[in-house]
């Protein structure tokens, strides 16, 4: 698990601060919360979140989006020189598709103990078979993160 130096800690939050205001639009859609930003060079360049229920595809996950987006607006698939800011460590689709659109540094609100594939559940970015290595660090804005998600989920109950 990586951490954050003391000097960098205010533009990571900032930037998980906006995806969590993309989990705050997908829990008004009635979606579970989660969001995500891609950024490249100190600037979001696309931003998603959970649209599966409202959109009726299992694909639709803020990761999937935010990515789709920033492949989009670059004009290539290659993604190497951005990052990724995800509430919740993403399920074992969204780091696949992390790994292949070369995501330099996935940056991580909190953990998803039924689905996480950063390691709670299964570690798919250390498998050494890959071509691709990604960073990952965790614990930006993590009670923030998963406080909106137990806050969504006590609701349902």
């Amino acid at each position: 698990m990586a951490h954050i130096p003391a000097r960098q800690l205010l533009t990571h939050e900032r930037f998980m601060a906006e995806a969590l205001r993309e989990a705050e639009k997908a829990r008004k859609k009635a979606e579970a919360p989660v969001g995500a930003v891609v950024v490249r060079d100190g600037e979001i360049i696309a931003r998603g979140h959970n649209e599966r229920e409202s959109k009726n595809d299992s694909t639709l996950h803020a990761e999937m989006t935010a990515i789709r987006r920033a492949c989009r607006k670059l004009g290539t698939w290659r993604l190497t020189d951005c990052d990724l800011y995800v509430t919740l460590e993403p399920c074992t689709m969204c780091a696949g598709a992390i790994i292949q659109s070369r995501i330099r540094t996935l940056y991580i609100g909190t953990s998803d103990l039924k689905a996480g594939a950063a390691g709670s559940v299964i570690d798919v970015f250390r498998v050494s078979a890959f071509n691709h290595r990604v960073d990952v660090v965790w614990g930006v804005l993590e009670q923030e993160c998963s406080a909106i998600l137990k806050e969504f989920f006590r609701g349902l109950r």
